[in-house]
């Protein structure tokens, strides 16, 4: 219990990063279960390099400035959104490839400018985070994030689950399908940028998909899968950050990994459609 819980009462760099964390844990998954319903879970990675270009121009202007870098990167992330959508309306084409030739040209603009400033560690904080060096501008973007997001999904609740599950019926009812779906690519690109300065861009969806992937296997209900996605998250986080303590590894990087195996545990022996329960059931149908 002491190595569970002196770390978090002697540094406040760790409480910071376990508050931060603990924030993104409970917006972002829920996020990452609609788009995993809606099976665009990779939109999220996407949209993470698509806000590069944004956050290396605010870096250039102002060095490592939160409100700079964040302006940045919700302007960059919300032209990728939108231009990916207009592109396959004018083109005919699928809006993921847009997305796709979008993500991959924004990224590399985004190390590109960063390069003609910075220096390696620069680039390196860009796309891997500094969870255990987040300041209180960090710890607000993240925690004012999950307040605009937690209410905003509430409000959009039904439309986003009648989307996801019966897009039919939701256009007939006529629920306000692109306005909703506008504003959940918004709330992605908030989220995503919270993330960044914990996680980095490449790794800034970590908290987003991977607990919501893994949450399919402990429920079959919309509502308990946000639940199960959130509870993911926020062990996985709290567990990534004392692994990156006591075993002196990068913050970003073990979080995500505890998340991983989360998920690799679950599809083991989750009760929906684990490997276990599906050998468990396989001798009663074959009897």
């Amino acid at each position: 219990m002491t190595d569970l819980l002196s770390p978090f009462v002697e540094f406040g760099f760790m409480r910071r990063a376990l508050v931060g964390c603990l924030a993104l844990a409970v917006a972002a998954p829920p996020l990452g279960v609609f788009l995993m319903l809606r099976r665009t879970s990779l939109t999220a990675e996407v949209l993470a390099h698509g806000v590069t270009p944004g956050i290396a121009a605010g870096f250039l202007i102002a060095g490592m400035s939160v409100p700079a870098m964040s302006a940045g990167g919700l302007a960059a992330g919300l032209l990728v959104a939108l231009g990916a959508g207009a592109l396959s309306r004018v083109t005919g084409g699928r809006e993921d490839a847009s997305l796709t030739a979008l993500y991959l040209i924004a990224l590399a603009l985004g190390v590109t400018l960063v390069s003609l400033r910075g220096g390696a560690g620069d680039l390196t904080h860009l796309l891997f985070g500094q969870v255990l060096g987040v300041d209180d501008p960090a710890l607000l973007l993240m925690a004012g994030v999950a307040t605009v997001t937690l209410p905003v999904l509430a409000l959009g609740w039904r439309p986003l689950a009648l989307e996801c599950f019966d897009p039919a019926f939701a256009r007939a009812e006529r629920v306000g399908g692109g306005a909703w779906h506008m504003a959940f690519l918004v709330l992605v690109v908030l989220n995503v940028l919270a993330a960044f300065q914990a996680m980095g861009t490449l790794m800034a969806v970590g908290l987003m998909m991977l607990p919501a992937v893994a949450s399919r296997h402990w429920s079959r209900e919309l509502s308990g899968l946000v639940q199960a996605a959130v509870g993911i998250a926020a062990l996985s986080a709290a567990a990534g950050l004392l692994a990156s303590y006591h075993l002196d590894l990068p913050s970003g990087p073990a979080i995500v990994l505890v998340a991983g195996l989360l998920w690799a545990v679950s599809v083991l022996a989750g009760p929906v459609d684990g490997l276990l329960a599906r050998w468990r059931r396989r001798p009663h149908l074959a009897g």
